[in-house]
């Protein structure tokens, strides 16, 4: 579904899902907000200007699919997909709350436009893949995206996807890596640097692309780019910040898993105007 938004159109569009996040996690009193914020115009771009899918009809044969491997940056997703038409605005309220479907991590069994229930970190680019060798076996042409996060891309099962994936030279599948340099326990350099990404990515056998993941032009660009791509799987390494629009919790560790109170939330929500 290509909106057609403009990119000045997209950006705006993207201040109000980093709204609803911050409304969701305050509301929930727990969540992620460091990782929604930072994927928000990745997942925006993705959505309204480059997937193929219908609210409408969620199990469309021919959609493209995404994966959120990193599952706990669902909040952005949510609201993405509500914004959408998948399921009520309204419900974005129910977060993390009991009896509601709005878990902390997707669940595909009961939300509208989830592919694959996820969260437990590394295990989403080998559903993508055999999404996309699904495609390939099945004659057709949609393509599948998988989000990952850069602390996930120390998991090894990450690594034996993206060799199958190389290996059988899977250009339906893309993957974008939301770069923020931080995960749950500081950054991702100290912690188990799976740095240099560019080069390890690219022996692997993918074509890489390097971008602002903040930049809506250079993403658009990149989708378009990787869709040309043949031969080979993509990966789109996108540098973003953790916390991204929220001037006290950009690049702070702390912000990555604690929800804001409401008196943070209110300076928060002022600075997404």
């Amino acid at each position: 579904m290509n909106t057609g938004l403009t990119t000045q159109e997209l950006q705006t569009k993207a201040k109000e899902i980093r709204r609803h996040v911050i409304r969701m996690l305050a509301k929930a009193g727990s969540g992620h907000p460091g990782g929604s914020l930072s994927a928000t115009d990745l997942l925006v771009a993705l959505y309204y200007g480059k997937l193929r899918h219908d609210p409408q009809n969620p199990k469309l044969p021919e959609r493209d699919r995404f994966v959120l491997s990193k599952g706990h940056s669902c909040p952005a997703l949510y609201a993405i997909l509500a914004e959408m038409g998948y399921f009520p605005i309204s419900e974005l309220d129910t977060l993390r709350q009991l009896g509601s479907r709005l878990q902390g991590h997707p669940d595909m069994k009961r939300i509208p436009g989830i592919e694959i229930s996820s969260g437990s970190l590394g295990q989403g680019l080998s559903v993508g893949a055999g999404m996309a060798m699904a495609a390939r076996i099945d004659g057709l042409d949609y393509r599948v995206y998988v989000m990952l996060g850069d602390g996930e891309v120390e998991e090894g099962q990450v690594w034996e996807a993206a060799m199958a994936a190389g290996h059988y030279k899977l250009d339906n599948l893309c993957a974008i890596l939301d770069n923020n340099g931080l995960q749950i326990d500081g950054p991702i350099h100290d912690v188990m640097s799976p740095l240099p990404l560019l080069e390890k990515w690219d022996a692997f056998g993918w074509h890489v692309i390097h971008i602002d993941g903040h930049n809506m032009a250079q993403i658009l660009e990149a989708y378009d780019r990787a869709e040309a791509i043949k031969g080979k799987p993509t990966i789109i390494i996108a540098k973003t910040v953790k916390g991204k629009g929220v001037s006290f919790m950009e690049n702070q560790v702390d912000w990555h898993g604690k929800a804001p109170t409401p008196e943070q939330a209110e300076k928060a929500l002022a600075e997404l105007i």
